[in-house]
């Protein structure tokens, strides 16, 4: 009786596989690889990419020749003799006004500033959106609001208080000067950041986190930390890229002795004295650029992943 059984339940399942057979394929059908939509994507994508990476073509090849070939106009030409003189005159031999050292004296003034700020601005907004997204107090969205608006307000407005506070602190013109106002124009958008990412955490971990008695740094640092990685990476691009390529608050707020690397950059380029030589100008860009660049691609899918998940929450 069981070999009758076994053979009915196996002529059963070639019936139904012959049904399938015989009914064709369901689901949907298989996109094709060139179809028009595709086409149009792709292309749209090559175009966008061609126009961002052509410029930064014609800044490679320029800063790998010489004067002679740069003289003969063709900027898209590969060089014909690769030489790497421009990228070490930019670095340590053209002159930024008074100072002819190069980008060298701007690149660790830069560091300088970058180092502090990021790790003040970043610790201090992640503790103040912890605590305004976990530990609710009177006022605090009142303080919320007044963080949100200081994020939109354009910095030219804000550059001639800025300018006598730092005055009367006795910090213009000097890197901690610049230090103290990179903080704090950082503060509103990271707080913001930190707040909406910490919201999005499950409140069953915070509650229970209470029950066991641990208190406001407790919970911050056993379990909001460990889980805030990829906030803390937008974080340190968005300063990072911000505070390294800013000219504004650099030309402002410090001396010619301490200018970051930026407003070497444009004394380089907008230089009158001499040839305007374009291979050292490309390379000084480059050299400037590089930090960022580096920043974001070591820690872009981080960025991506830290991006969508503070959005979840307002």
């Amino acid at each position: 009786m069981a070999n009758i059984s076994t053979l009915n339940t196996t002529a059963a399942g070639f019936d139904a596989v012959s049904d399938q057979v015989a009914s064709g394929p369901r689901g949907r059908k298989p996109r094709r690889v060139l179809s028009a939509r595709n086409i149009m994507l792709y292309g749209t994508l090559f175009v966008a990419a061609l126009y961002y990476l052509l410029p930064l073509y014609v800044m490679v090849v320029t800063s790998l020749k010489g004067m002679p070939e740069v003289r003969m106009g063709n900027i898209f030409a590969p060089p014909m003799e690769i030489t790497f003189e421009p990228w070490v005159k930019a670095w340590a031999e053209a002159c930024t006004g008074l100072n002819c050292d190069g980008l060298s004296r701007g690149f660790w003034n830069s560091v300088r500033i970058l180092i502090p700020s990021v790790v003040v601005s970043i610790a201090v907004a992640s503790v103040s959106g912890y605590s305004l997204a976990n530990w609710r107090f009177k006022g605090s969205e009142l303080f919320f609001s007044i963080l949100i608006i200081g994020a939109f307000i354009p910095y030219q407005v804000m550059i001639y208080p800025v300018v006598i506070a730092l005055r009367e602190l006795g910090v213009y013109g000097t890197l901690t000067g610049l230090v103290i106002v990179h903080t704090i124009f950082g503060m509103p958008i990271l707080t913001l950041l930190f707040r909406n990412y910490f919201a999005s955490l499950p409140v069953e971990l915070f509650k229970a986190a209470r029950i066991d008695g641990a208190g406001f740094w407790q919970i911050y640092f056993r379990i909001m930390l460990p889980m805030a990685l990829p906030i803390f990476v937008v974080a340190m691009i968005l300063q990072v890229t911000g505070i390294w390529n800013d000219f504004l608050f650099g030309v402002v707020f410090t001396r010619p002795d301490v200018y970051p690397m930026t407003v070497q950059l444009n004394n380089i380029v907008n230089s009158v004295q001499g040839v305007k030589e374009y291979n050292v100008n490309m390379a000084a860009t480059l050299l400037t650029g590089a930090v960022p660049l580096i920043v974001y691609f070591l820690s872009g899918r981080l960025f991506v992943r830290g991006i969508a998940a503070g959005a979840v929450k307002g």
